[in-house]
């Protein structure tokens, strides 16, 4: 693994999931654990663009429809009901990186829990000859495990950051991490920053 191979890629890092006055912020949908992943995760994107890296950022999106209702499949208008116009739309505040990690290299609009699903991103990583992506973000058992998987289905070599992914319940996340331990290395932040030196 040499930097100008490698990529972090982050899930869902937006202001839509994270911030207080994003779309799960008003509902007081927010975890501590997830709240506490973009200052962990920025070391690691500084050190990896200082060393030749790239940052892709894969962000949720909510396409709008007509009258810009979002378009929203049922199984989550029924976990999520708060959801409402403007909540994730492309080019909104919501949809935005937020501003610990802001900017990235690559932004890929998402509308699924992977973010191989009809998106670009294997088009960049092909284009910028990436052949390992370094992963974290939210949630544990949803967006970042099919984003493993799918990685794992394309020979595409994957690190998961054990501390730079959440979920909304700490077992739940503790038994993701162990179930993709078969296809995937483990570290933390803190030793994938190691490998490409201090950017400070």
């Amino acid at each position: 693994m040499t930097p100008s191979d490698t990529a972090l890629l982050t899930i869902d890092l937006q202001n839509d999931f994270l911030h207080t006055e994003g779309a799960y912020g008003r509902a007081g949908q927010s975890a501590e654990a997830i709240l506490a992943l973009p200052e962990r995760i920025a070391p690691l994107k500084d050190a990896l663009t200082q060393a030749g890296g790239c940052y892709v950022s894969a962000q949720f999106t909510l396409v709008p429809g007509r009258d810009d209702e979002p378009l929203i499949a049922d199984h989550l208008r029924k976990l999520r009901p708060f959801l409402t116009k403007g909540d994730f739309a492309p080019g909104g505040f919501g949809h935005s990186l937020v501003d610990t990690l802001a900017p990235a290299d690559f932004t890929v609009e998402k509308v699924a829990y992977s973010a191989f699903y009809q998106t670009r991103l294997e088009y960049i990583l092909r284009a910028m000859k990436i052949d390992t992506l370094i992963i974290g973000g939210i949630v544990t058992n949803g967006g970042v495990a099919s984003t493993v998987r799918d990685a794992h289905l394309r020979d595409i070599h994957t690190i998961l950051l054990s501390d730079g992914c959440a979920a909304f319940k700490e077992d739940v996340h503790k038994a993701t991490l162990t179930s993709l331990g078969s296809i995937t290395k483990v570290m933390t932040c803190a030793e994938a920053t190691a490998m490409f030196g201090d950017a400070t």
